[in-house]
């Protein structure tokens, strides 16, 4: 089971690798996306496959008696979780804020209207100095 877990985690980091190398900014968010999943799936594997009870310490004894499930990787994927939504609502509206302002969701395009805007803004600076200098 551990050597499925690991093959569907590699299939699913080579998805989003290449999701996350389009020039598309909503295919770079599901890359984001997917690649918190696949840092659970591993947290989750690394904690091994084991069909235990829950880890109950009895009455009077120091140390479980039986075969129990590791419970930290279970914590530390809840934990993931909610940081992971935290992320990606931040990029969501982040992206929403730039495709508002930009108009494309086209990272080279963005690139390029973010430079004549800035070339603009120099211009206009430029005209305002020369408006006081006179």
């Amino acid at each position: 089971m551990e050597i499925l877990l690991g093959s569907l985690a590699g299939i699913l980091m080579a998805a989003s690798v290449w999701l996350m190398l389009s020039r598309n900014l909503v295919k770079f968010l599901l890359g984001l996306v997917l690649i918190g999943n696949v840092a659970n799936l591993v947290i989750f594997a690394s904690g091994g496959l084991t069909y235990g009870s829950p880890p109950r310490i009895e009455d009077g004894s120091t140390v479980p008696t039986e075969t129990v499930a590791n419970a930290l990787p279970q914590a530390l994927i809840l934990t993931a979780i909610v940081i992971g939504f935290g992320l990606v609502a931040f990029t969501l509206v982040l992206a929403l804020r730039a495709y508002q302002e930009l108009g494309t969701v086209d990272v080279d395009a963005m690139n390029l209207a973010e430079r004549s805007a800035a070339r603009s803004d120099e211009k206009k600076a430029q005209v305002v100095d020369m408006k006081d200098a006179a």
